[in-house]
């Protein structure tokens, strides 16, 4: 694990030469170092030094480093006008090492140190390099939801090791309360990081004022952070769990049929795809919530599925802002006659987004809709309206951006750079590729 920290930190002096590029390479040299170094799949592999993989982890980690090259390859920009282009990137590996660290402890109070900690550089993200004057606001929201949802976390892990002696995951013996204020303490950070409805209204708002980078690491990496964060806590929390975990399931598949109903008529396109990312981490909740077989493996493969596909939409709706300077559907009309060629890309990611076959979406909600109706059949319908939904603000999303007569006040024809398609591409490609292969992961 050691090799892979020191070349990351080998990474940060590149940035300051300005080597922008090499930084990319860089990182996907890393990912497939990564992705070849962890050919066992036992619970721990690579042990060493407090930092240990298991499954969820190594998934988490590759989603990162690739996320991570993939934010600067659409950070162009940065570099081409020289926008303190190599703070941006020291953000940037700064904000991977801390994710690299967060998903490999092998410690609860580790865990809990670089949670807290990758909220730094992403503050940074979005103050430093946001559009408009609100990102403060919203840097505000993010920065307060999450250092008030972990505090009581915080109390809970220093009264659990007084108690037990240890914080080492694996070292975890039969522990359970059945008392609701420590469940509560020890999971609400986590919801409110996912987010749950109710709790999300820092997501929008920081997603709208970030940069594509600050949104495709928030919608990518950060919101999967919650989720692997209940798979490690729910190991303490199993008897509770079962007695209380139908409040949080209820809450995240109603929120899934209001928020569906909210997108609908939403004029931001970004504000649209980061109100679906609550509807989709809401179906991951339900299903890590339900503490069966089918639910941990499906929210497992839907946050991967979710990371690249609503990256993805970011991309293409900052590729959109650049040429036209706004993010409003009612100026960003009729784009197959501005960018013809895009549109392809516009279809293939909004498809992936509802889960159309054969996506790993699909794949994801398949199993969550097993687990979900096998806890209670009475989520057979609201999973119903929550997937019809899903098809009709994604098509309202394509066809209002897609169709329609072009803005006047806009170019008359646009085409993308070989890196945007690239970009998009290595969004796409991966939603195909991981299905095959994702009998890996059952062991």
């Amino acid at each position: 694990m050691l090799k892979f920290i020191f070349f990351t930190l080998f990474l940060i002096p590149l940035s300051y030469f300005n080597n922008w590029w090499l930084v990319q390479v860089g990182m996907m040299l890393l990912m497939f170092m990564f992705y070849f170094s962890f050919i066992s799949f036992y619970y721990y592999c690579n042990l060493s030094y407090f930092i240990g993989c298991d499954v969820v982890s190594y998934l988490l980690i590759l989603l990162s480093i690739f996320i991570c090259s993939l934010m600067i390859m659409a950070s162009e920009s940065v570099y081409r006008y020289m926008y303190y282009s190599e703070l941006f990137m020291f953000f940037i590996i700064l904000l991977f090492l801390f994710l690299f660290f967060s998903f490999s402890s092998n410690s609860l109070f580790l865990f809990y140190i670089f949670f807290e900690s990758s909220l730094i550089p992403t503050l940074f993200l979005i103050f430093g390099w946001g559009y408009q004057p609100e990102r403060l606001q919203a840097g505000m929201y993010f920065l307060f939801y999450t250092l008030f949802s972990s505090l009581p976390m915080l109390v809970c892990i220093i009264y659990f090791y007084s108690f037990f002696g240890s914080l080492t995951f694996s070292l975890w013996l039969y522990f359970d309360y059945y008392y609701f204020i420590f469940y509560l303490c020890m999971i609400f950070s986590f919801l409110v990081k996912i987010p749950m409805f109710i709790i999300h209204v820092w997501l929008p708002s920081a997603h709208v004022e970030a940069p594509v980078s600050g949104s495709m690491i928030l919608a990518g990496v950060l919101l999967k952070l919650g989720g692997y964060g209940l798979f490690r806590v729910f190991s303490l929390l199993i008897m509770s769990g079962l007695m209380y975990n139908f409040i949080w399931i209820s809450i995240s598949m109603l929120g899934g049929i209001f928020i569906s109903l909210f997108c609908v008529r939403q004029s931001d396109i970004k504000s649209l795809i980061a109100y679906s990312s609550v509807i989709h981490m809401g179906l991951v909740l339900g299903g890590i919530m339900t503490f069966n077989y089918w639910g941990i493996f499906g929210a497992m493969i839907l946050m991967v599925a979710h990371g690249l596909c609503s990256s993805g939409l970011f991309c293409l709706a900052n590729i959109v802002y650049e040429r036209l300077g706004s993010r409003s559907l009612y100026i960003i009309k009729g784009l197959i006659n501005f960018m013809p060629s895009m549109s392809l890309w516009w279809f293939m990611l909004s498809s992936y987004n509802m889960a159309a076959p054969p996506s790993l979406n699909l794949m994801g909600e398949v199993m969550l809709f097993n687990s979900l109706v096998s806890w209670n059949l009475f989520n057979t319908f609201i999973f119903l309206f929550v997937s019809f939904f899903s098809a009709v603000y994604t098509l309202y999303m394509y066809s209002y951006s897609q169709h329609g007569m072009i803005y006047s006040g806009s170019f008359s024809f646009s085409v993308g750079y070989l890196r945007e398609y690239m970009l998009l591409f290595f969004h796409w490609f991966p939603l195909n590729l991981i299905i095959f292969f994702v009998n890996m992961l059952f062991i």
